[in-house]
């Protein structure tokens, strides 16, 4: 009847309401969550570098350790990327470091409606990990290091560095295990790191694909 049609209507009509309002409040939160995880990471990655980069200690001093043998705090000025790549080319690596952040940032726009705490926390960790050695690249000309493994012959690197790491291994892990890697979503990610290689590859003709994973953030 006609008052049945009426009623149908009107339930779906409500049901696409809530849905589009529970799609709102989850993207909320996941905002929320990346913001206060990604600047909480800045501002302790910075925090960290102000202190080493002080002035209090000169470059290549051994300021403590080495702890259990471990790792030991030595202040490094890295004008390149990972084991000397790119020497001098602090300006570019930003520019691409850069360029990387907003292709994170676009990414986490396009998962957002349906993204896991895991997810966004590793995202808002490579993010923020991705704009601390930007800042430097920009405002000091090189990126302040002061964590140097001492077990094994491995690139000095800081607190940014290993938000990078640890973000792209949880969102990674969880990205698969949570069903996002679909054909559409899986070509969208490969279609934006790609078009960030090539315009990082015009920029600094010595980056190769197999370099581009230590260019962002060593």
């Amino acid at each position: 009847s006609r008052n049945r049609r009426l009623l149908l209507g009107s339930s779906d009509t409500n049901k696409k309401e809530s849905q589009l309002l529970a799609a709102i409040k989850s993207r909320r939160a996941a905002a929320a969550l990346f913001a206060c995880v990604a600047l909480a990471w800045l501002v302790f990655d910075i925090a960290t570098k102000a202190y080493f980069n002080s002035g209090a200690f000169s470059v290549g001093q051994n300021i403590a350790g080495p702890f259990l043998g471990l790792f030991e705090f030595l202040l490094v000025h890295n004008t390149g990327a990972a084991w000397g790549m790119f020497g001098n080319a602090t300006f570019g690596l930003g520019i691409f470091s850069v360029l990387m952040c907003v292709a994170i940032a676009a990414l986490f726009a396009y998962l957002s409606k349906d993204i896991s705490f895991p997810e966004t926390v590793g995202i808002a960790l490579v993010f923020a990990g991705g704009i601390g050695n930007a800042i430097d690249r920009f405002a000091l000309g090189y990126v302040v290091d002061f964590i140097n493994l001492s077990f094994m012959d491995f690139p000095v690197f800081n607190i940014a560095d290993i938000g990078v790491t640890c973000g792209i291994v949880i969102f990674l892990l969880f990205f698969f295990l949570h069903g996002h890697a679909d054909e559409a979503a899986s070509s969208w990610l490969s279609a934006v790191l790609m078009e960030a290689a090539s315009t990082a590859e015009r920029s600094i003709p010595e980056i190769t694909p197999g370099k581009i994973f230590l260019t962002i953030w060593m």
